[in-house]
């Protein structure tokens, strides 16, 4: 509590388990978002991230007049793209807020995350997109909705654009982060080869089966979705480098 004032900040004290770290990392480096986090040997100290709780959000503003649907559904297609890319999992509405602007014209939208320990964790592919689970179905139908086809494909593109652009910018401090997870036991064998083998059928590249560790995969993610929008901008900002 400040003394000053009597305002609260909010922290929670975790157990700084790899996954939730890398997560951390990750999402400070890829998202449009910053973190702040503190470690010390097994224990993190990470900050309050602000916004009303996805399953809360669904139940109680997604139908509101007020809620600017379309805007809301754009931001959607874009969340769900960032998690696949960097394999950010179980993104159910429970482990996300909705941080929502006042702007000249309306309201923006931005989802961010609040739970990372199921970063590159799980076997199924389908698990690091938001749009398989049941709890956020109402938001895929909005999106389906409100959107066709180009459009959605027009703010994947976009995301993409964007990740490539963080990717370039802060690519030493990537790299050295993903050598050191490209080490590091992430999750058991099983799921490893669960999830390199569904990405290798995914993307129709068998290279994700020769991925022999969780930081591997999320190299080999990050080279295989961004790989062509890194290559409009590398000759300004430099190469992704093996």
């Amino acid at each position: 509590m400040n003394k000053f004032n009597d305002n609260y900040d909010h922290y929670y004290i975790k157990l700084a388990d790899a996954s939730r770290v890398y997560g951390l990392e990750l999402e400070h480096l890829l998202s449009p978002n910053r973190i702040t986090f503190l470690t010390y040997n097994n224990t993190l100290l990470e900050e309050h991230i602000p916004g009303i709780p996805g399953d809360l959000f669904i139940k109680t503003w997604l139908d509101d007049p007020i809620t600017n649907k379309i805007r809301f559904a754009k931001e959607f297609v874009k969340f769900n793209e960032r998690c696949f890319v960097r394999l950010l999992g179980d993104m159910r509405s429970y482990n996300f807020v909705v941080d929502i602007t006042p702007d000249i014209e309306d309201f923006q939208y931005r989802i961010r995350a609040i739970d990372f320990d199921q970063q590159s964790y799980e076997g199924r592919r389908n698990l690091y997109l938001p749009q398989f689970f049941k709890e956020n179905y109402p938001l895929v139908e909005l999106s389906m909705k409100y959107l066709n086809k180009d459009s959605i494909e027009q703010y994947q593109t976009e995301e993409r654009t964007l990740m490539a652009f963080r990717v370039a910018s802060s690519r030493f401090r990537l790299m050295e982060l993903l050598n050191i997870m490209a080490k590091d036991k992430i999750s058991t064998p099983e799921k490893l080869k669960e999830l390199r083998h569904g990405l290798a059928l995914y993307f129709q590249n068998p290279i994700f089966d020769k991925c022999s560790s969780m930081g591997q995969l999320v190299k080999r993610q990050l080279k295989q979705t961004l790989q062509k929008n890194l290559a409009l901008i590398q000759k300004n900002l430099g190469n992704f480098e093996d």
